[in-house]
């Protein structure tokens, strides 16, 4: 389906007050693939979506098909060009920002995938992470890599696959293992980002935020570890090329000859939440932000200085603009967020996520309901990987609007597990958040998040601040945009949220219930 453009003139084209070029983003998710279009201003132009399948080959496994992710990438592409009446020879620049995590090998003669993508919110390899705990390797990844050992990063994911997918025929006779063909760089791994930038221009690379996902990256030295790498058997010829988020070298050109029918330069990539922190335009230490997409993710700015945490956080690459070091941030990952309301409406709670508002404030509270919606395991600061969905405080005379409310403030309670832990890491008490993502339209929710935090809200008027924040990227490495000075001054405020407080009591009630959902998986039959 296709947006509609905003802004302009009255031919859908917004008012530049340049050329008449933009800068595109592809914003490839866990849920579905858009692409938009940006003038200067940081305004929408363009905007096309396309949602893909979800696989569950087994309880706990999560896949994605990457053929279809790169053909609802194609059309998003054309769909938002078209909308807009703009010819690809407009397009200044591309930048690419993705599903962080998701894994997946591919052919680099055929351009095939090997086996379906792996994605961030897959289990299946929980016992090899719990294996790497009782040899006492917690600490090593944690000093090397910023990461906390857990399935949701992409090494374990990258070992599963070299070890499980099938084997690939060669001149339809011959059957060749997977990982002999990663040894000699003819097999391919890559997050998301790498396989559309590869489809897009022939170049395997991805930049510093995503390669600070994968569990196999020195966040420090700023390469690959030679230790990881042989800890979980991944050849160094099947890894892409390390570049920065916004690289003046750009990563390549799109062919001339393929889809787009222009040389367009794509020069900018982000892992989601490092994009939607740039396009935030958090750039100094202690900016930080919060996007609510199928999960949350709270980022807070450090700067040049790789920050260790004490409380569960993860430290990880903010982003690098060429010629210059890498920044840092401390990063809270909460697994299910939209992905909360999406069960909601699956099992009929709800008919579309826009009512959860009126449903929610129906009622003046849960009446003693909480809900901790641990569907895909409990990440930061708890990091269980065991931890299932749980409600408790049910009692007869609970209604459909009670456990709505509930999954609302879940919500808004794992963000506070965050930002608590945040703040005791950095030593700073959190003055405002900024705040983007699908759920922020939900005045109800925002409210509540400023409550439960007891911190003002600000929510953007543009609020897809993950392409927003790809756009930037590349702008910047073509000379689009010369300074971050003028992001900062296209970043305006759609509304804001003060606290009313109210919500001590029912925050340290949440903290008994999280700990009634740990641990459950082992208890499965």
């Amino acid at each position: 389906m296709t947006g509609e453009p905003t802004g302009g003139d009255g031919n859908g084209i917004a008012d530049t007050g340049g050329d008449g070029t933009y800068v595109g983003a592809i914003d490839q998710g866990t849920t579905g693939t858009r692409f938009m279009v940006f003038d200067r201003r940081g305004q929408v132009v363009a905007n096309a979506y396309e949602r893909h399948e979800q696989y569950y080959p087994e309880p706990g496994w999560v896949e994605h098909d990457p053929v279809e992710i790169w053909e609802n990438t194609t059309a998003t592409i054309r769909e938002a060009l078209a909308a807009a009446d703009l010819v690809p020879d407009q397009l200044a620049a591309i930048g690419v920002t993705n599903q962080r995590e998701t894994t997946l090998l591919w052919d680099g003669a055929t351009g095939e995938p090997v086996h379906r993508a792996i994605v961030w919110q897959d289990r299946r390899t929980t016992d090899r992470v719990e294996e790497l705990e009782a040899a006492g390797r917690t600490e090593w990844i944690r000093a090397t890599t910023g990461l906390e050992p857990d399935p949701y990063f992409s090494a374990t994911k990258l070992e599963w696959l070299l070890e499980n997918a099938d084997p690939i025929k060669l001149e339809r006779t011959r059957p060749a293992d997977v990982r002999d063909r990663a040894q000699a760089g003819e097999v391919l791994f890559g997050t998301v980002d790498s396989w559309l930038v590869w489809k897009l221009t022939g170049a395997h690379v991805t930049d510093v935020t995503n390669a600070s996902r994968t569990m196999l990256f020195d966040i420090h030295a700023g390469e690959w570890d030679d230790d990881l790498l042989a800890e979980f058997s991944v050849p160094r010829a099947c890894l892409p090329e390390v570049r920065p988020s916004s690289d003046g070298d750009y990563y390549g050109h799109t062919d001339p000859e393929g889809f787009l029918g222009a040389e367009v330069p794509v020069a900018g990539a982000l892992g989601d939440q490092q994009a939607a922190l740039f396009g935030q335009t958090c750039f100094e230490p202690g900016d930080a932000k919060n996007t609510y997409g199928t999960g949350s993710f709270v980022l807070l700015n450090t700067g040049s200085e790789a920050v260790e945490s004490d409380h569960g956080l993860l430290t990880t690459v903010a982003f690098q603009r060429s010629g210059e070091p890498m920044q840092y941030a401390l990063e809270g990952s909460v697994f299910v967020t939209g992905a909360a309301i999406e069960w909601l409406q699956d099992v009929g709670l709800v008919d579309a996520p826009g009512e959860t508002a009126e449903l929610a404030r129906s009622v003046d509270s849960t009446e003693g309901v909480y809900f901790v919606p641990a569907f895909a395991g409990l990440g930061a600061p708890h990091w269980d990987g065991r931890a299932r969905g749980t409600m408790v405080g049910l009692t007869r005379g609970t209604r459909r609007e009670h456990i709505v409310r509930a999954a609302l403030e879940a919500i808004a309670f794992r963000t506070r597990d965050v930002t608590a832990a945040m703040e005791a890491d950095a030593g700073l008490q959190l003055n405002a958040l900024r705040v983007d993502g699908g759920a922020v339209k939900n005045n109800f929710l925002c409210q509540l998040q400023a409550d439960v935090l007891d911190t003002p809200i600000a929510r953007p008027v543009v609020d897809e601040t993950t392409a927003l924040g790809a756009a930037y990227a590349a702008g910047l490495a073509v000379g689009y945009w010369e300074t971050v000075d003028e992001l900062r001054a296209n970043w305006q405020v759609d509304a804001e949220f003060d606290p009313d407080g109210g919500y001590e009591d029912r925050y340290e009630r949440w903290g008994a219930a999280v700990e009634r959902s740990r641990d459950w998986a082992d208890d499965e039959a």
